[in-house]
């Protein structure tokens, strides 16, 4: 018994905002953010737009291309680290907006990894004879806790150019803000009767590095949200990225080569590395250490930014779109993220 992917689906807000753009309220050159990042663009969810939205959408698109309806899905699972609300999560809601109030959710917080652990448990579900159709879905709109308030100046559409402080304020969240874009992608997963479908999963997560990405507010810890929270941007996230980039670099191709071994499969097998999209230098690093050809770590960050729980599912369908997903491949999948999370996982088509 096994599953296999029988549709995928993609949503992207409207607005996109350029490196230039983002120099227009920031002290940053477009140059600059790409020699770091490998961005060029991202989109932005519009003011209302939230995580469910961008999921409901990614997964009605998804279900379109496997020809299902809403209601032959059995499980859905969805993953955000930007929710709709601090809760409930937004799964069930996403359910509601594709008319199938009623089936069973799960909100799985593993952020940027959290495809990994999607698959896990899609697998898990489908073995134990607890659901037949999985919808994976994973969405962020990183767009509420970017650091500038004119978007009409940031678009070139009017507005004014910030103040001083509000453009130094900007500039201290620099790191942060040049990386992150907005949208869902979605997974739809069916129990087969062959050997298709997960091979082999390996995971990790590890506490100790929590503040290596995280958003400062306690909410309930400090207690709940105070005013001077938001009057010092502590709902806006923290990242030391030097730390997360040496993790990344290190714990990837670790989990990547001890699947690979616990299986017997050799890199060479491989045909498709997908990845998660969060910096391009994050994974050039991992490609250089695994010692493996570009054109088996597909990438899209250029034009989307890292879009967290969103990347690896939208970049699926990208490749689906692109007729590169064809029978029989094996595929490794990658990702680390706050938490820390990490992990890999095969998959045969």
């Amino acid at each position: 018994m096994g599953l296999s992917i029988v549709g995928t689906g993609r949503h992207l807000p409207k607005d996109v905002a350029t490196n230039e753009d983002l120099a227009r309220v920031m002290d940053t050159t477009a140059e600059w953010i790409h020699q770091r990042t490998g961005i060029v663009e991202r989109h932005f969810a519009a003011e209302g737009e939230g995580a469910s939205d961008l999921g409901a959408e990614a997964a009605k698109r998804a279900l379109a291309r496997a020809g299902m309806g809403a209601s032959d899905v059995d499980y859905v699972v969805m993953s955000t680290m930007t929710p709709d609300f601090h809760f409930p999560g937004p799964a069930a809601m996403v359910a509601a907006k594709l008319g199938i109030p009623g089936v069973p959710c799960l909100d799985v917080r593993q952020q940027c990894a959290s495809f990994i652990y999607q698959l896990q448990l899609a697998h898990a579900l489908i073995g134990a004879g607890q659901a037949r159709n999985v919808l994976m879905i994973g969405a962020e709109a990183h767009a509420g806790f970017m650091p500038w308030e004119d978007w009409d100046y940031l678009h070139g559409k009017g507005g004014s150019p910030p103040s001083q402080d509000a453009f130094d304020r900007a500039t201290r969240h620099r790191g942060l803000a040049i990386l992150f874009g907005d949208g869902g992608g979605a997974v739809v997963v069916r129990k087969t009767d062959d050997a298709r479908g997960v091979i082999g999963v390996d995971v990790h997560s590890d506490g100790r590095y929590v503040d290596y990405i995280h958003i400062p507010s306690g909410f309930t810890k400090r207690p709940y949200a105070r005013r001077d929270d938001i009057d010092n941007d502590l709902h806006i996230p923290r990242m030391r990225g030097k730390e997360l980039f040496k993790q990344a670099v290190t714990k990837l191709p670790e989990s990547v080569r001890t699947l690979c071994a616990r299986h017997h499969v050799k890199l060479d097998d491989v045909d498709l590395f997908v990845a998660h999209q969060a910096n391009d230098r994050i994974n050039g690093a991992v490609r250089d250490a695994l010692g493996l050809p570009a054109h088996k770590v597909p990438s899209n960050i250029a034009k989307l930014g890292n879009t967290s729980a969103a990347t690896i599912p939208i970049l699926l369908d990208e490749l689906n779109e692109q007729g590169r997903l064809k029978p029989g491949m094996l595929i490794c999948f990658l990702a680390l993220g706050a938490g820390l999370h990490w992990g890999s996982a095969l998959l045969r088509t």
